[in-house]
């Protein structure tokens, strides 16, 4: 199961995945584009990203029902399929009708791809290995934001609206033939459950996952750590760090780049993290949730632009929620059978992907309501405005950090009542700093 061949099952799965990703955050290179493009307000641009989005988290459970009952295989190609149709459209939009469709299309193929290259790894991979290669999986994906923020950008701003829009449904046309013609859903003889469920057993095994209270830890995870840096990408972050904060095109792009590097860089920490401390999951995820809420917290705090070193800790730590919220997808793992992991995985998804259009289409009315006040003083765009509109997201953190330690406190009845016990982490400490300190002491053995 850890042979070549599963590695290369991976790569394509991954290569799918890259695809979606830079699909899926084309729109936040382009924020400045389409409002002149299609003549729209804030509100009508962030709708852009909000319906991509309700429709993404809208499918997630669906997908995961479908993913247990068809296959990784089938799932991808057809998400790569309608993510090339919504990038056709829109590269020929000129009105919002026409790009909102084009969008739907994106959010549509781009719900079918992650959970089924999640669906890949425990088939192809030994359990020790999962968390990792989940982590890898994160953390690979992000190179598609990395090429919507670069090649995109440079060919979107050397050539036009439409060749940029045309290189990405290339790419989708690509994935799909390397899907069709190397994926596989399981290795040779492994036996697929969800090829003999029916409609009765389906939705008793959404049941199941849903009130598993696993699940839902997993779910409030993803919702609270994962929603301000899909936020901060897709749409908000570059308009903020353009008009708000004054930097140019390509200092943004060293610090979208930075964003993808970072994310990088904490993925196989977290997924070791994981490996080593499950019983520690929860805690490294509000320690996120409050990072976050810390990094932006200094830098909306701080009067007149923040330094440039103080964005660059902001989109540090928005980078590592992303990573971060992959705990949510071993939660489900860990606390579903192999034959639900699609499922539950789909319900983990929802979760940051609501909080996201929740915040962006909250961001982008008070940043409406604002400018029709008067309070903008005619800038839409204003360092002022956006102060205020981006302190949504501080009532979408403190949310699901409540969640969370209501949804661990169920989880951790329901693990004591199988006879595991969580031991306080001041005791957890306790025990690694003595179990450390015996060792040294330890004499060296010598042969004799």
């Amino acid at each position: 199961m850890t042979a070549p061949r599963a590695w290369l099952i991976w790569t394509i799965g991954i290569f799918g995945y890259l695809v979606a990703v830079a699909q899926r955050t084309s729109f936040g290179v382009v924020g400045l584009e389409a409002t002149e493009r299609f003549h729209a307000t804030a509100s009508a641009i962030s709708f852009f990203t909000v319906l991509q989005l309700l429709v993404y988290a809208g499918l997630q459970i669906p997908v995961g029902l479908l993913v247990d009952r068809l296959g990784s295989r089938v799932m991808i190609a057809g998400g790569a399929v309608l993510m090339g149709l919504g990038q056709l459209q829109l590269a020929f939009a000129d009105s919002i009708p026409g790009g909102v469709l084009g969008r739907v299309l994106v959010g549509a193929g781009d719900a079918m791809t992650f959970i089924s290259v999640i669906r890949l790894i425990p088939l192809w991979f030994a359990p020790a290995r999962v968390p990792l290669v989940t982590q890898l999986t994160g953390m690979s994906g992000q190179l598609g934001q990395l090429f919507s923020v670069l090649p995109f950008a440079t060919v979107l701003h050397l050539s036009g609206w439409t060749p940029a829009f045309l290189m990405l449904a290339g790419m989708s046309g690509v994935a799909v033939v390397l899907v069709v013609l190397l994926l596989q859903d399981a290795p040779p003889g492994t036996e697929r459950p969800h090829a003999r469920q029916g409609l009765r057993a389906t939705g008793a095994s959404l049941a199941r996952a849903w009130s598993q209270p696993g699940t839902r830890l997993g779910m409030w995870s993803h919702f609270t750590i994962q929603f301000s840096g899909t936020v901060f990408a897709m749409t908000w972050g570059y308009p903020f760090l353009i008009s708000g904060q004054g930097l140019d095109a390509g200092t943004v792009a060293a610090l979208m780049a930075l964003y993808v590097a970072a994310a990088m860089a904490a993925g196989p920490f977290i997924g070791r993290f994981v490996s080593r401390h499950p019983l520690r999951r929860s805690t490294m995820v509000l320690l996120i949730a409050g990072a976050t809420a810390a990094a932006w917290a200094a830098v909306l705090l701080l009067p007149g632009r923040a330094p440039l070193w103080l964005l660059a800790g902001l989109v540090v730590v928005l980078a590592i929620g992303g990573p971060g919220s992959m705990i949510g997808f071993d939660f489900a793992r860990t606390f579903n059978p192999a034959h639900r992991i699609g499922t539950a995985t789909g319900i983990v998804n929802v979760g940051g992907f609501i909080a996201a259009l929740v915040s962006i289409f909250l961001i982008g009315l008070v940043l409406d309501v604002l400018y029709a006040t008067g309070f903008s003083q005619g800038v839409l765009y204003g360092l002022e405005p956006f102060r205020l509109a981006l302190s949504v997201q501080f009532l979408l953190l403190a949310l699901g950090a409540a969640a969370i330690v209501a949804s661990r406190r169920k989880v951790r009845r329901q693990m004591a009542a199988q006879g595991i016990v969580v031991p306080p982490l001041r005791s957890a400490l306790a025990r690694q700093r003595r179990e450390s300190l015996a060792r040294r002491r330890q004499p060296a053995r010598t042969d004799d």
